[in-house]
């Protein structure tokens, strides 16, 4: 993998905006790109996104939580003209990890929680389902103690969309 090479670094990243097909924060770029993968090493992939941002090749879309990122019709355009400099393993290779990945990230990037403890050794946990534009659920329930807090935090990333469509049903219905 080629690595310092500032231009194929941001084709590298607007690839993976392009086969993602969705907004991405920039925890899920580092992940994708450095610590999952060796596409780009960790200080040059944050570089490159602020200079993609700065270029006008990727624009922020403002979120509840972590902002987001969407590849801008420049940053398609750049992409088509110059996505050939990109070795052809390495597109091979974002593909078929991202044909294999992108639903768990999108997941992971959509379903956030967390959880405190309060001032009655109860605890709070916090549950969102995050949509571009506004939060589509937010649950906040206290639980008896820290065990179950943790419990419910560590399924909602799989449970999320069940629960959504149990609540949404019931009440619609």
């Amino acid at each position: 993998m080629i690595k310092g090479e500032t231009s194929v670094n941001k084709l590298i990243l607007l690839f993976v905006f392009d086969k993602m097909e969705s907004p991405l924060s920039e925890r899920t770029l580092l992940d994708m790109c450095s610590s999952s993968n060796d596409w780009i090493n960790y200080m040059d992939c944050v570089m490159v996104i602020q200079k993609l941002l700065a270029d006008g090749f990727i624009c922020e879309i403002p979120s509840a939580d972590d902002p987001l990122f969407i590849i801008t019709p420049e940053g398609r355009e750049s992409l088509a003209s110059f996505y050939i400099h990109i070795p052809l393993s390495t597109r091979e290779e974002i593909s078929r990890f991202i044909k294999n990945n992108s639903a768990r990230y999108r997941t992971r990037q959509d379903c956030k929680s967390d959880y405190y403890q309060n001032k009655d050794g109860t605890y709070t946990v916090f549950l969102k389902i995050l949509a571009p534009v506004q939060p589509m659920l937010e649950l906040k329930f206290v639980v008896p103690d820290k065990k179950t807090a943790n419990t419910i935090y560590k399924k909602w990333e799989d449970k999320a969309s069940e629960l959504y469509s149990v609540v949404y049903e019931t009440l619609v219905d």
